[in-house]
């Protein structure tokens, strides 16, 4: 039992190890488990899983293989890393929610060899979630965080997903932190030593977050969302940095480019030990702006496919009014904000989200997409 980044980790870590395998719903029901895999350090996109999948369904396997099999405490090995490298933070009030998920197997030991003395919410993995479902970006699912926050007076609250590849975060005022906030807060403090570096930042990040990486000498790229494609991308570009508005953070300055929720917990603690502030006052410079989360609205996956086809049809050309960037699902961009209508990439979901400088242009820009989706739908 172990997290997905400490799968990824394996391959860094053991010399001859060349493909890793873990069995994950992430932070999904337990029925869409399935597996994440790794070859050659890289995780694989799209078309290999095809290939993969066509063996599976042809049983193309190959018959015989000769070889050996030996055991390795691999987790112990991540908690030296990872100790060593944070050796010198000081220890401050945090609290951590694992979600009954797999961060519970290594973060008590990790944080305890570190010399930080934190509160850890529902800490004993349960693959029935009894708490609460296991996905830190949705703000309702950290209720019990924000409010052990509060009381302990914490410098902040950090969740994890059921695989512990992603985090969601809460300010000492118990305030959610959006997936792109932390983003922007990690390009910062990398910025500052990697000048003119590309950041990696998906789709549904803010405008705001690709023009402050700008504003701060770095060269933001928009990307599509997905894990394995911001790891690709972060690989291609030599990029220091990329994220998910997920939470998926994924660090190639002083690690190895892919997503783990712990070790971006640990750099949040590092910048907050570094600056001596509370977590709010080093997000205030973030430009503001009116936003949704992620809406999320199920459907089947014909419908979600007639859908989008209908959207990118209608929202064809740029106008006058807006303009439009297909690089994953259809993103409408209008002088004072834009709106993203995309398929989910992890079940039969269709996602939103939604952006202004102010209130009226957040209602204004939600209802014309709104109305077009309903409209569509009914039809």
């Amino acid at each position: 039992l172990i997290t997905a980044p400490i799968s990824y980790y394996s391959t860094h870590a053991i010399n001859d190890v060349t493909m890793s395998v873990i069995i994950t719903a992430s932070h999904n029901p337990s029925e869409y488990n399935g597996f994440k895999l790794t070859y050659n350090k890289s995780t694989l996109l799209n078309p290999d899983i095809e290939k993969i999948k066509a063996i599976m369904k042809t049983n193309t396997f190959i018959k015989k293989l000769s070889g050996n099999v030996r055991s390795f405490d691999i987790i112990t090995s991540y908690i030296n890393r990872y100790s060593k490298e944070f050796k010198n933070l000081k220890n401050m009030p945090l609290v951590l929610d694992c979600g009954n998920g797999t961060a519970g197997v290594v973060i008590r030991k990790l944080m305890k060899k570190i010399g930080i003395d934190c509160e850890i919410l529902f800490e004993s993995p349960d693959g029935n979630f009894p708490n609460h479902h296991p996905d830190p970006t949705v703000e309702t699912n950290l209720k019990a965080l924000k409010q052990k926050v509060i009381e302990t007076n914490a410098v902040a609250g950090i969740g994890f997903d059921g695989d512990a590849d992603r985090i969601g975060v809460v300010d000492e005022t118990g305030k959610f932190i959006l997936g792109d906030k932390l983003i922007y807060l990690f390009a910062k403090d990398i910025l500052q030593k990697h000048q003119n570096m590309p950041i990696i930042a998906d789709v549904k990040c803010s405008d705001k977050l690709f023009g402050s990486i700008e504003k701060m000498g770095g060269k933001g790229i928009m990307c599509k969302t997905g894990h394995s494609l911001i790891k690709n991308e972060i690989k291609e570009k030599k990029a220091p940095l990329g994220g998910e508005f997920s939470g998926h953070i994924c660090f190639r300055d002083r690690n190895y480019g892919y997503d783990d929720g712990i070790y971006a917990a640990l750099r949040l603690l590092e910048i907050l030990n570094t600056h001596q502030k509370p977590l709010s006052a080093l997000l205030k410079d973030f430009p503001q702006t009116y936003s949704t989360p992620e809406v999320r609205i199920e459907m089947s996956y014909g419908q979600i496919d007639h859908l989008i086809k209908k959207t990118k049809k209608h929202f064809k050309n740029n106008t006058d009014e807006y303009s439009v960037n297909h690089i994953d699902g259809v993103r409408i961009s209008f002088k004072d904000g834009w709106a993203l209508i995309r398929a989910s990439n992890t079940g039969p979901i269709l996602t939103l989200r939604f952006e202004s400088d102010t209130e009226a242009g957040l209602a204004r820009i939600r209802d014309k997409i709104e109305k077009f989706i309903n409209s569509t739908v009914q039809h």
